[in-house]
């Protein structure tokens, strides 16, 4: 059994695959979640499941929150931020920006926390299998601390620098990539149906080609299967494109492939996909 409690704030998709990661490495999980009865079955998996966000911190070696936005991390921690340790390491791993990465920071200096930006790239799967890639920036001498647990969750940590906040502008990029690959996968799939041609035919003509990637794949199936359970949720893309295009604006990067991709996204989640997986991204450039 490792000696280190880990406490982890947030078991949607993402969170649930962490603390399962964590579990099998032998950490001690306290899991916390807003809604209780999406935590309730990890006590079951081992995890003590706590009834606040600072029963769950108190005592924590490594806090590891994984909520939806920014709003919800100020929240939380804010109200729970009593029962850090002096010692407890926080690695903020929600997606929330560069503005929100700032709120972050502000909240963990006006407390004394201890903070690691850590976002991570990968979904469900990933997250179940310890495959995640955590994107870390913020004090080196936290790194030796928190390496162990960022090892049980992930196959491999970028440093993307000591300021607090470079792990989040990496974050941003990746995502604009991924909502970029997946949205344009849709779009050919579409246009070869539209066109009397048998959609699957593209993902086979790019099959093992410079221009294939296994995500096209992957979302190519789901997409002409019509899966969309959820593993990245459409309104989850809507929200971190939201984050991007103010990035890429404040930085003066054209954002005008991100603005495209936020309406299609939001298409998609006006058509009540909005809790289905990005792939229903695909219903957007359906014919009418």
């Amino acid at each position: 059994m490792n000696t280190v409690d880990v406490a982890v704030l947030g078991t949607g998709t993402m969170g649930v695959g962490v603390v399962h990661s964590l579990l099998r490495a032998g950490f001690g999980v306290r899991a916390w979640n807003r809604t209780a009865a999406k935590a309730q079955p990890l006590a079951g998996d081992g995890a003590t499941v706590a009834a606040t966000a600072a029963e769950a911190i108190s005592g924590a070696d490594v806090v590891i929150t994984l909520l939806f936005d920014a709003d919800a991390v100020v929240e939380v921690v804010s109200q729970a931020a009593g029962a850090f340790g002096p010692e407890t390491v926080w690695l903020q791993s929600a997606t929330v920006g560069l503005d929100g990465t700032a709120r972050v920071k502000a909240l963990a200096d006006e407390h004394g926390l201890k903070l690691l930006d850590a976002p991570v790239l990968g979904t469900k799967a990933p997250a179940e299998q310890g495959k995640l890639i955590p994107l870390v920036s913020g004090d080196p001498a936290l790194r030796v601390r928190v390496q162990p647990v960022l090892d049980a969750i992930g196959t491999r940590t970028v440093w993307a620098g000591d300021a607090l906040g470079q792990g989040s502008a990496l974050k941003l990029a990746c995502n604009a990539w991924v909502a970029s690959i997946n949205a344009a996968v849709a779009q050919s799939l579409a246009l070869a149906g539209a066109l009397q041609i048998e959609p699957s035919l593209f993902l086979e003509a790019i099959s093992g080609g410079p221009s294939d990637t296994p995500y096209a794949q992957l979302k190519g199936k789901q997409m002409l299967a019509g899966d969309f359970t959820p593993s990245f949720a459409v309104d989850g893309v809507v929200k971190d494109v939201g984050l991007i295009t103010d990035a890429a604006q404040a930085a003066g990067v054209d954002s005008a492939l991100l603005s495209a991709l936020r309406s299609l996204y939001t298409e998609a989640s006006r058509n009540g996909l909005g809790e289905a997986d990005m792939a229903a991204v695909y219903t957007a450039f359906l014919p009418r």
